[in-house]
């Protein structure tokens, strides 16, 4: 099984975000994503085969690394991590959704996209998060932005994230890592075409060493 390291943003430089309508698909995706060099995988919690699919991954799949995104609430924290989820993704948090989070046993990155959400975090000691919607909600100006006054925060930033402005966002000393779908095109997957799936992800966990432009 791939060992958990100490963050989830350590684990590869993109988290694809993966939307999975027939947990059939779970098995084949997941292993061409590994292939591919991406250990970490989001099942987001927005069909009814999510919780299936991040159970068929965990208990076959033992090089992934499986995660449950689009968590809303504290019943579904019990539900993914009962499945099998390593780690926790939501959108946006509240107390109670911090809490279930917190106390869950596995790392959860609760998302963010203002400074006073930020502030509240730390103040709660939650130094890693998902910056959501990214691009809508300013982008790497805006990550870049927060680097100063506030150093020990690190993010995800997710949403309006491709190859041609992943780079940038792994530039900021901020980001540990982007999370997007590129690498899992929805004909690639209807066509159950794992190849092209694993050499996008490929292309994908190479984008670090791309560099970036942001200034």
């Amino acid at each position: 099984m791939f060992a958990m390291p100490t963050s989830v943003l350590d684990l590869a430089p993109v988290v694809p975000v993966v939307v999975i309508e027939d947990a059939a698909d779970a098995v084949p995706l997941a292993r061409a994503l590994v292939a591919g060099g991406l250990p970490a995988i989001e099942v987001t919690l927005r069909t009814p085969a999510a919780l299936d699919a991040i159970r068929e991954i965990a208990g076959a799949v033992p090089d992934a690394v499986v995660g449950a995104g689009t968590v809303l609430t504290p019943a579904q924290v019990t539900e993914c991590v009962g499945a099998g989820a390593r780690f926790l993704v939501s959108p946006g948090w509240t107390d109670g959704l911090l809490t279930a989070m917190a106390a869950s046993g596995v790392p959860y990155l609760p998302g963010v996209s203002t400074v006073s959400e930020v502030v509240a975090l730390l103040e709660r000691g939650v130094r890693e998060m998902k910056f959501f919607p990214a691009q809508a909600a300013g982008g790497t100006a805006y990550l870049k932005s927060l680097a100063g006054p506030l150093p020990q925060a690190r993010f995800c930033p997710t949403g309006g994230i491709g190859p041609d402005n992943a780079p940038d966002y792994l530039a900021l000393p901020n980001v540990g890592c982007v999370g997007g779908t590129w690498m899992i095109p929805a004909d690639a997957v209807a066509a159950r075409d794992w190849a092209r799936v694993e050499s996008l992800a490929r292309a994908a966990a190479n984008l670090r060493d791309a560099g970036g432009t942001c200034r």
